[in-house]
């Protein structure tokens, strides 16, 4: 038995935070030149010869000094983009969040132990509520295994911002308020939200320093649930959060201003551990169409869910589950950790409880009341209609393609995400009869405090495949060998956009420094060429592998003539939810897949046709 005392220890969630290295500066001449590449496939001769003219000038020239105070400001911070990232892409945008910076989506457990079923919603919910305690648990005390790429561990610091975290609207700029320590920092805090018709309550998920059981966070739901069954709709304060964020900031500091207790409230819902919605909706789904809960989950009722929360788990009333988050203090990829937990651990229990039914004498949930005035509830009412008119223009789908999946994109010895996002540019360029400009999320976690680079997918190779597809005098041995250089290009550019080598964060920086100093906009960015790529966050195709396990999510479409494109893998299907404007009659969702899964398909047959 000796052999067992000399078994490793543990690896602690955040043991590796201090040896990551920090985000490196790529060289502006290696930027500046794959930025060119990437730009080409959207120009004619003429315009191209222009670029180049202008990136030669910001490359001599002022690139070259914003280039060094770049260098300067990575001296002193082991993540320069950090700070400049945060701000930029999230707190300093002024647009209502919620619908169209946060990222929604359908849990998967009604693909083996809990299909919709009336009446059994709060019984389920306790259960994914106590292994959500679980897994904040984990992290409280640092026994979640940091995640690693091979032998390489990833950043974990987005994992502090799941719980007990919430953006706070300002005038110019929100903030993010997060009150999560580990065991070893200090005193956490346990307590839960819940909201259910407009109303709002509270209650300690930890009780005499054990975390509720299922029975016991039964109890306390079931008395929220009831109270709210039998009295009148509450208020619905949570829909300011829906609001334009500047509007949402001036109301939030009148409602302040009436009752100092109100600012307790808001204090209570920030600082909470997650917000759980009571949904009374009943989005019917199924494992191969999601889109209802899909479209539930991002666009639902306002009243009954914290925009700027990080986390709020819904419960539909068909005993089906969601989630809306704030995208601001972390990346999808946290969240889906932990569903991908609870899909686990609730599919190893047969979705049952199975411990004692002993329920604790503790105290009952609380409600929290705001005063209101006449301009609050303008404030509220307002928000309502403004977040209602912006849903009823987003499409959702949200379906599975089931011919074949990971395991027959493998066995051609091609990578499954490479695939799908060719599949993908593929369908644009069918449907539209032209290019897309393309983003793919990149991870940077292998470097301190690392988030996301852009991958653009719509190389020149790319471009030449989709025109070898839609030739029908090109043979099928020409259209294989494209698109084989289509996937060893994807490839190398993914590659080196994980390893800090992608130009777009770096273009990022050198803009914001430029905008810092006071200085004039460089013509690099004011070029035609660098938004028609995609540049300033102009990118028709905004997509993302969601991963490889059972969990996904959707978030709106970059621009108005664009989509949103997710979706996750599995050996055997391939799920995709994509989101579109409907007021853009250019573009539909539904098509999109369409022509996406005939692509899949005759991409398949590519792979299979032998080299002769």
């Amino acid at each position: 038995m000796s052999n067992r005392v000399s078994e490793s220890v543990p690896e602690r969630t955040f043991q590796y935070q201090d040896s990551l290295p920090p985000l490196p500066v790529p060289s502006l001449q290696s930027s500046l030149s794959k930025y060119l590449d990437a730009v080409h496939p959207f120009a004619s001769e003429k315009e191209f010869a222009a670029t180049v003219n202008i990136v030669k000038k910001f490359q001599d020239g002022i690139g070259k000094e914003l280039h060094q105070k770049l260098l300067q400001r990575a001296k002193n911070r082991r993540n320069w983009l950090e700070e400049w990232w945060l701000d930029a892409a999230y707190l300093e945008v002024r647009i209502p969040s919620q619908l169209n910076v946060n990222f929604g989506g359908p849990a998967p457990y009604l693909e083996h132990f809990w299909p919709p079923e009336e009446g059994t919603c709060l019984q389920r919910a306790s259960i994914t509520t106590w292994y959500s305690l679980q897994y904040w648990n984990l992290i409280h005390t640092e026994q979640l295994a940091p995640q690693k790429s091979g032998k390489t561990p990833f950043d974990m610091d987005q994992f502090r911002m799941l719980f007990n975290t919430c953006k706070v609207p300002g005038v110019k700029k929100d903030a993010i308020h997060n009150y999560f320590k580990t065991e070893s920092e200090g005193p956490c805090p346990s307590h839960l939200v819940v909201m259910c018709r407009g109303r709002i309550f509270t209650f300690d998920a930890i009780h005499d320093g054990q975390i509720l059981t299922p029975p016991e966070l039964l109890r306390q739901l079931s008395y929220v649930k009831e109270r709210c069954d039998r009295e009148p709709e509450g208020d619905g304060v949570p829909a300011l959060t829906s609001d334009e964020r500047t509007r949402w900031a001036k109301a939030r500091e009148h409602l302040i201003s009436i009752d100092p207790h109100n600012e307790s409230i808001l204090e209570t819902i920030q600082s909470s551990l997650f917000v759980i919605s009571l949904d009374e909706s009943k989005p019917f789904s199924t494992p191969e169409n999601y889109t209802n809960m899909t479209a539930e989950a991002l666009a639902g009722n306002p009243i009954i869910r914290w925009g700027d929360k990080s986390y709020n788990s819904i419960v539909f009333s068909d005993g089906t589950f969601g989630s809306t988050c704030d995208h601001a203090p972390y990346d999808a990829m946290v969240l889906v950790s932990m569903c991908w937990y609870l899909d686990q651990e609730i599919k190893a229990a047969e979705g049952k409880w199975r411990g004692s039914d002993r329920v604790r004498l503790m105290p009952l949930p609380e409600e929290l009341l705001f005063t209101l005035d006449e301009k609050v509830r303008s404030d509220i009412s307002h928000a309502k209609q403004q977040y209602l008119e912006s849903t009823k223009d987003i499409q959702i789908v949200c379906y599975a393609f089931t011919a074949f999946g990971k395991s027959a994109i493998r066995h051609k010895k091609l990578h499954p995400d490479t695939f799908v996002q060719l599949a993908m540019q593929l369908a644009y360029y069918r449907l539209h009869k032209k290019l897309g400009s393309c983003y793919e999320t990149a991870t940077t976690r292998k470097f301190f405090h690392g988030r996301t680079e852009t991958m653009r997918p719509c190389t020149q190779e790319a471009v030449n495949w989709c025109k070898a597809m839609m030739d029908p005098t090109c043979s099928v041995i020409d259209k294989r060998k494209a698109m084989l250089l289509a996937f060893d290009k994807h490839n190398k550019l993914m590659s080196e956009a994980q390893n800090g080598n992608g130009f777009d964060r770096h273009l990022l920086g050198l803009y914001l420094i430029a905008k810092e100093e006071g200085l004039q906009v460089p013509e690099l960015f004011t070029d035609p060429l660098y938004s028609r790529s995609g540049g300033g966050g102009n990118f028709v195709l905004s997509s993302s592998l969601v991963g490889y396990t059972t969990v996904l999510g959707v978030v709106a479409p970059m621009v108005h003539h664009g989509y949103g494109f997710f979706y996750r893998i599995r050996d055997d299907r391939i799920v995709t939810s994509i989101s579109a404007w409907k007021s853009c009659h250019e573009t539909d969702a539904p098509s999109l897949f369409n022509n996406f899964s005939s692509s899949l398909h005759e991409m398949l047959h590519l792979a299979t046709v032998s080299q002769l």
